[in-house]
């Protein structure tokens, strides 16, 4: 299969295919695709080939789309890299992955150089090229090869097969050492078509990418825009009131958010979000009820979704409907996908009965990077999540913990986010987070995070006479520390390594 945008642009040229809203300037299908031949074009001339790894560390900016959409006309396997990391965690996954060039910008050319030297264990640097006309402060010139300074090689469009790894992101590493994970073809296919399936479409669809690029929440809807013909609309990171702003002027009708940054939608605006909205993809971390009340309050159309980096995004997807009639699930899993409930031995759960969240279908990857994460992970029953749910008689999915979160206190099981939500519910907490910390008399005891609404100030008697009234004895939380913010991933989980930090 050739590159999407290629059949894009024959079909609907003139259709507007990218908007920036941090400059308000678009693109239209035939402009994009004319920008990704010559991007494309020059990074041949570069000798990047079919099959090379494309290691990609840029913000969220119509440059990055075009590297994005490059790569797959030119079959090179794309490897997005986050723009926070240090530069030793870039040489890391630069190693991990293999990666032959890796593309920068002004802003990420530093570290990125810094990470390519120290990458190969051989001692040669992998080869860097910004997409940017200088090569960023601090770096030499001799050190980034500017992109624009060549001149295009002519491009054949790849022939992919449905098999082929078309990209590897890397998972956010909130629990151990990131993994590079091969989303192949057909993955990112069935997960296109299985997400319209359950969100439904609008023929004029906007969808809103705020989210770093090097995400699949950020990542996906970017490679189905030419797929579903539909305009994506990006900002290079999330401002709310920016945001808001942006869901009027462009007539965002669909967009990706997590539990937090939805929060500060809200706090930012006081009506609706735009006549146009009728999709919130809300995924990343569990959606509060209290959230989810005030989006039901202001008739925001919210699909609280559980996915993972393995499955290409989308597990499972909640309609909104759904989502008021059963608060706290994540609904049914998607066109495709097979979701079982297992214990530890394997064997298939009841209705209602807690256990380790098991997914195999077309979305799923064939795997890691690595050989031995790979065969602990996946099975013959599928991918084993490390997520602990269950699911209702209706086939419901809702979310517990992770098999590795969980707290073990005087042998009794603790699942974090029963306790993170039992104190999200105190009208003075804006935030939680709930880890284990270790403990001589019990082995373990709960110990939580808390954020304050703003203007509000808790007190530990408090907190802890809340959650007295909600929670069994062993779940209550012994030690409380008090922050501005919760640290969290890219994606929206929670760093559990640098709240246990906080904690201890």
């Amino acid at each position: 299969m050739n590159d999407p945008l290629t059949d894009r642009a024959a079909v609907t040229p003139d259709a507007t295919a990218l908007i920036d809203a941090d400059r308000d300037e678009r693109w239209s299908v035939a402009d994009l695709d004319s920008a990704v031949e010559r991007v494309a074009g020059r990074l041949a001339a570069l000798g990047v080939r079919p099959g090379d790894r494309l290691g990609v560390c840029l913000p969220t900016r119509p440059a990055a789309v075009q590297v994005i959409h490059a790569a797959v006309r030119l079959g090179a396997v794309l490897v997005p890299l986050g723009t926070r990391l240090t530069p030793d965690e870039l040489a890391t996954r630069l190693d991990r992955a293999a990666v032959t060039t890796l593309v920068c910008d002004a802003t990420t050319a530093a570290d990125v150089v810094a990470a390519a030297n120290t990458a190969d264990g051989d001692g040669a640097s992998v080869p860097v090229v910004s997409v940017d006309g200088d090569a960023g402060t601090g770096v030499a010139d001799s050190a980034v090869t500017l992109l624009g300074a060549h001149t295009p090689d002519a491009v054949v469009s790849h022939d992919w097969a449905l098999d082929s790894t078309l990209l590897i992101p890397f998972t956010s590493g909130t629990t151990g050492a990131p993994k590079g994970v091969r989303l192949t073809l057909r993955n990112v296919l069935a997960s296109a078509v299985a997400s319209v399936f359950r969100l439904g479409f609008d023929r004029s669809e906007r969808w809103h990418v705020a989210l770093p690029l090097h995400h699949v929440g950020g990542l996906t809807p970017v490679l189905r825009g030419p797929l579903y013909g539909m305009t994506v609309v990006l900002r290079k990171s999330f401002d709310a009131d920016a945001v808001a702003a942006d869901f009027e002027r462009y007539d965002v009708t669909a967009t990706s958010l997590v539990p937090t940054t939805l929060s500060r939608l809200l706090d930012a605006t006081t009506d609706d979000l735009g006549p146009s909205l009728r999709a919130v993809l809300l995924g990343g971390a569990p959606a509060t009820g209290t959230l989810l009340d005030r989006c039901i309050e202001r008739s925001i159309p919210v699909f609280p979704t559980y996915g993972m980096t393995e499955t290409a995004s989308q597990i499972a997807t909640a309609t909104p409907e759904e989502a008021v009639a059963h608060p706290g699930t994540v609904g049914r899993p998607l066109y495709w996908t097979d979701l079982a409930v297992r214990d530890a031995d394997g064997d298939e759960r009841s209705p209602g009965e807690t256990g380790e969240l098991v997914v195999s279908g077309p979305t799923v990857s064939p795997g890691y990077l690595d050989a031995d994460a790979t065969a602990a992970a996946f099975g013959e029953d599928g991918l084993r999540t490390g997520d602990v749910g269950y699911r209702d008689g209706d086939g419901r999915v809702w979310i517990v913990g992770r098999t590795d979160d969980l707290i073990v206190t005087g042998g009794e099981n603790v699942a974090p986010a029963e306790v993170a939500d039992a104190l999200r519910d105190h009208p003075d907490v804006a935030d939680a987070a709930v880890v284990g910390v270790p403990d001589e008399e019990w082995g373990e005891r709960v110990a939580a995070l808390v954020v304050p609404r703003e203007g509000a100030a808790p007190s530990v008697a408090a907190l802890d006479d809340h959650c007295r009234a909600r929670l069994a004895g062993h779940k209550l939380p012994r030690t409380f520390r008090f922050a501005d913010a919760i640290p969290r991933t890219d994606s929206g989980t929670v760093d559990r390594d640098a709240v246990r930090e906080r904690l201890a």
